[in-house]
């Protein structure tokens, strides 16, 4: 005996959607249970201005929170009415915001602007005297990143393969000698000579002239002015450093020279020794 299925009776399409009428019927309630709310709720025109206010202050500054730009406050740094740390909305006192103070000058940098003043100084004053004494075409000056560079002619201090300071070499070296005495820092000088080799004299190349010559100056600052020896550290180079063609006499008698520099350093950062001239 063969069974038969019973098909399962479906009622119409229109009973099956009957609990959306009543998932509509609720958020109607809810509609107009928060139009009710609405309607009786009152508004903090203080608070909104004071919101209003910081929000269109910190856009305007076009500055971000993250960057460490300011925070949603009130004027003058108060915080907004009813947020923490006022005093109507939890009872504590009320909270400024601190400005970040700037980062004072160190010691360091206080001495080194200082030492930039000096250096400045000692320029102008340097240049005027050899304005003042026609001395353009054997001592010149220059402000150099190591520092204020004053090179002086081998003619202007020394004869032709000695090493031995002149007696016109005195105005200036004293002239610089009182300048030196007054500014923190160190003292370079470089002895330098043309690539002829030296023939005769005392002298067996230009490794130990060049020495020799920057030794006599250093000397004529420490023996007779009396100038403390940790300001000072001097080396001959030789010719290796030309600022002139070796091929020419002009170019050679530029590369024969003395060069004295304050350099833009601080005494206490350790100022070397005075070196050996190399040889």
């Amino acid at each position: 005996m063969s069974r038969r299925r019973r098909k399962r009776r479906e009622g119409p399409a229109h009973q099956q959607e009957r609990w959306l009428i009543t998932y509509a019927d609720l958020l109607t309630l809810l509609l107009i249970f928060f139009i009710i709310m609405y309607a009786v709720s009152t508004i903090d025109a203080e608070k909104y201005e004071a919101v209003s206010g910081s929000l269109q202050t910190t856009f305007q500054a076009g500055t971000s929170i993250l960057d460490g730009g300011p925070k949603i406050t009130g004027e003058q740094g108060q915080q907004i009415p009813g947020s923490e740390g006022d005093d109507e909305g939890t009872g504590g006192e009320q909270a400024q915001i601190e400005p970040v103070p700037e980062d004072e000058p160190t010691t360091r940098e206080l001495a080194f602007r200082e030492q930039e003043r000096q250096l400045a100084g000692f320029l102008q004053t340097i240049q005027s005297y050899v304005e003042e004494n026609n001395l353009q075409d054997q001592i010149f000056v220059a402000d150099k990143p190591q520092g204020i560079s004053i090179t002086l002619s081998d003619r202007f201090l020394f004869d032709i393969g000695r090493a031995d300071l002149k007696s016109g070499a005195a105005g200036i070296l004293d002239r610089l000698s009182s300048l030196f005495g007054t500014i923190g820092a160190t003292i370079s000088i470089e002895g330098h000579t043309d690539n002829q080799p030296i023939k005769g004299g005392r002298y067996a190349d230009n490794w130990e002239l060049s020495g020799d010559r920057a030794l006599s100056v250093l000397r004529y600052f420490i023996d007779v002015r009396s100038l403390p020896p940790s300001q000072f550290q001097y080396a001959g180079y030789a010719d290796t450093r030309p600022v002139g063609n070796n091929a020419t006499v002009e170019g050679r008698q530029q590369n024969r020279r003395v060069e004295i520099t304050v350099l833009r350093q601080l005494q206490s950062d350790g100022a070397a020794a005075p070196a050996a001239p190399a040889g």
